[in-house]
């Protein structure tokens, strides 16, 4: 259920409760970013997504997996994604990851771009990116990067409502209704 303001009230009472965690542990930037990339992997793979949310695998075997797919992650990190697991709220990790970032990006007074790519950025790149980004919007900018072969190659960057699509699965969609005429 979504109240008046857009925000389902659930997914945004388990986002501060992990971001009050994470605060009191002075790790927010470290646990926003490691809960984002572990809710795309989980989003991005149907097995891991029906093995954490299977209720016959039991919490204790649910929690294994987690510990297994988050090696030298945070221990906020890991507590925050078994806390949506056993909550049973494992359809909402994304919508979860997702207002923890909104949060702490906001703390910060930064806006948050979420970037698409069919490759990992290396730190130049994210630098750079980012840089771009600050200059072109006057604001902080907080870049979250998705690894996605569907762009196949350039870049997809949301910013709120504004989307950004360089991408070369773009061009060829637009190249393919220039030449077929449809």
């Amino acid at each position: 259920m979504i109240d008046g303001s857009g925000v389902d009230p659930v997914v945004d009472a388990y986002a501060h409760a992990i971001v009050t965690a994470a605060s009191a542990e002075n790790s927010l930037e470290r646990v926003e970013d490691e809960l984002f990339r572990f809710a795309r992997a989980v989003q991005g793979n149907t097995e891991l997504r029906e093995r954490l949310g299977d209720d016959g695998t039991g919490i204790a075997t649910r929690l294994e997996i987690i510990d297994e797919l988050l090696p030298g992650a945070h221990a906020q990190t890991t507590a925050a994604a078994g806390y949506v697991v056993q909550a049973g709220r494992l359809r909402q990790l994304v919508d979860i990851a997702d207002a923890v970032v909104a949060i702490a990006a906001a703390q910060r007074s930064q806006a948050v771009a979420v970037v698409r790519s069919a490759v990992a950025l290396d730190a130049d790149q994210r630098q750079r990116l980012t840089a771009a980004l600050e200059e072109a919007t006057g604001k902080q900018v907080s870049v979250k990067v998705v690894v996605d072969p569907q762009v196949v190659g350039g870049l997809v960057v949301t910013m709120g409502d504004n989307v950004i699509d360089g991408s070369v699965a773009r061009r060829l969609a637009e190249l393919r209704v220039a030449l077929t005429g449809a």
